[in-house]
Order: structure tokens, then C-alpha cells, then sequence
């Protein structure tokens, strides 16, 4: 989603320069590997799955889902993907405006988005839609930075503009209606940009969970839709 003030085509061209072809074919390999040993766990094969502000689609294109559909504001998007992954050029703040997908996903998935949003209330609104679209009982997957772990590097990247810690993010999953049933305070490291991605590395990393609380500076946050709630 572009952040307050900027156009989508400068969001297109802020992204595309910010990682090189080798750094996002890296990332691509990494992301291989997150789904299929950590999250696909929570992501059942005949599920459908919305991934929201999900890009090139690093996410959407390695799990495996009987329908997949990426919202995102980046123009770029649709020619990132395949054809097995839908695209919607959609506001994340305004998701109850697809109708069509109102209560129609199983599961929700949101990574490194929610500090690019310009206030809470924004926040508020893109959980709230989140909802919307959630069936009753759906689940909710976030993998988010944590601003308590990783102070020097938060605003390194332009389009950081909220500060989220996984307190906060707790209390904003509660406000907006949400059942928490996990939170991980440091999950993965902050970020992979300029620093050595290894697939085998990360495997060792999310089989051993005694170091994500050395290096982990991102939460991971598993929240359900009640079954029965007041819209």
C-alpha cells in the first residue's frame, strides 16, 4: 500500500529499487523455505488465502492453497505474479470495499506492512477490514517488526512510519476483534537486505527456537476470527 502522500507510482518505483534481481531471487529462496517449515502448518491446502500488501508475491507464490490472492497498491504486482495467484489493486484501509471477498477467506496473511501505515487509526482500519473478509473462525497470520528489538534499523527503510512493538500489536488485534492464540516477541531477524542469505541457514534457524530470542527482531502473531461475533 502506498504510504499518506505517495502516488502508486512512485510506491512502484521506490520497491522495484530497493532490491536487486540476485538480493529478491535470494529473498525468493528464503521465503521457500519460511513457508514450507513454518507457516504452511497454519494454511490448509484447500483453503482460500488472502495476502494482503503482498508485492512480488514472495509469500502467495510458495504456499500451497486452492485459491490465492495478493491486494496490493503496487502496479507492479500484476506482472510479478503468476497466473494461479489473483491480484487485486486494492486499498488495504478499504477491504470491506471487495465485496466479493467478504467472508471469504480462511486465512489472512500480512508481512511487514503495518509499519509502512501513516497512524493507528489506519491500522485500525486494515484489521478491521481484515475481519470483514475473515470467515467466521479464519485465521489471521502476521510476521511484523518489533520496534522494542530493533530501534537502530526501524526507520532505515523510507516508508517506516508507525512504530508497532508486540505489545501494542496485541492490544490492536484485541481492539479490533480478534482472539489472539500466539504471539512471538522475536521470531525472524529484522531484515536479510545486505546481509548473507542462506536457505540451509534458515532451515537450522527455525528448527532451533532458542535463537530466535538472540536474534529475532520481527513477531509473529496468530489471531482467529471468533465464530460468532457482532459485525
Amino acid at each position: 500500500m502506498a504510504p499518506e502522500g505517495r502516488s502508486d507510482a512512485s510506491l512502484a518505483r521506490l520497491y522495484a529499487g530497493r532490491f536487486t534481481e540476485e538480493q529478491r531471487s535470494a529473498k525468493a529462496r528464503m521465503w521457500a523455505v519460511l513457508v514450507d517449515r513454518f507457516l504452511q502448518r497454519y494454511i490448509p491446502a484447500e483453503s482460500t488465502v488472502v495476502d494482503i500488501a503482498g508485492g512480488y508475491g514472495e509469500f502467495a507464490s510458495h504456499v500451497e492453497a486452492k485459491r490465492k490472492i495478493v491486494v496490493d497498491l503496487n502496479p507492479d504486482a500484476q506482472h510479478a505474479l503468476s497466473a494461479s495467484v489473483e491480484v487485486r489493486l486494492a486499498d488495504a484501509r478499504k477491504l470491506a470495499d471487495e465485496s466479493d471477498l467478504v467472508g471469504a477467506a480462511d486465512v489472512v496473511f500480512v508481512s511487514n506492512f503495518f509499519e509502512h501505515l501513516a497512524s493507528k487509526d489506519d491500522l485500525l482500519a486494515v484489521l478491521a477490514g481484515i475481519r470483514t473478509i475473515l470467515r467466521p473462525g479464519g485465521t489471521l497470520l502476521v510476521i511484523q517488526p518489533n520496534f522494542r528489538y530493533s530501534v537502530r534499523e526501524y526507520f532505515d527503510f523510507l516508508d517506516h512510519t508507525l512504530v508497532i512493538t508486540d505489545r501494542s500489536l496485541d492490544e490492536a488485534l484485541r481492539l479490533a476483534g480478534f482472539t489472539i492464540d500466539e504471539l512471538i516477541p522475536r521470531f525472524l531477524p529484522f531484515t536479510t537486505k545486505g546481509r548473507p542469505s542462506s536457505p540451509l541457514l534458515l532451515r537450522i534457524y527455525l528448527s532451533q527456537r532458542w535463537l530466535w530470542r538472540i536474534f529475532g527482531a520481527q513477531i509473529f502473531a496468530r489471531a482467529t476470527k471468533p465464530l460468532h461475533t457482532a459485525e
